[in-house]
């Protein structure tokens, strides 16, 4: 089992997420966070630190949020590990909850 970032992070990437988890699972990309499957531990630690509640099992992903587990998977190739919470974009609080985030993603 592993933890997956959802949409709702795109343009939000708050990272209070990062500093609790015990494996240095969390990757950044330029506006949204992944978690590497292959290194999650489903420890659900970083599950109530997200103030944006984006972050879920992968056995509980929301209707319509399925396509974030294999997206963390692959990005999470790419982006380098992050282990420190930095501070969220500006306007980070204008993005919390919006839909249809996924054509912001940027890689």
């Amino acid at each position: 089992m592993t933890f997956v970032v959802t949409e709702n992070c795109i343009k939000c990437k708050y990272t209070d997420c990062v500093e609790v988890c015990p494996v240095d699972c969390f990757h950044e990309g330029p506006n949204f966070l992944v978690i590497d499957p292959d290194e999650c531990i489903d420890c659900t630690l970083c599950e109530p630190e997200c103030p944006i509640n984006a972050i879920f099992d992968e056995s509980d992903l929301p209707p319509g949020q399925e396509q974030f587990l294999a997206l963390n998977a692959e990005l999470a190739q790419h982006w380098p590990v992050i282990t420190q919470m930095k501070d969220a974009p500006p306007d980070a609080d204008e993005w919390k909850d919006k839909p249809d985030k996924l054509q912001y993603l940027e890689r």
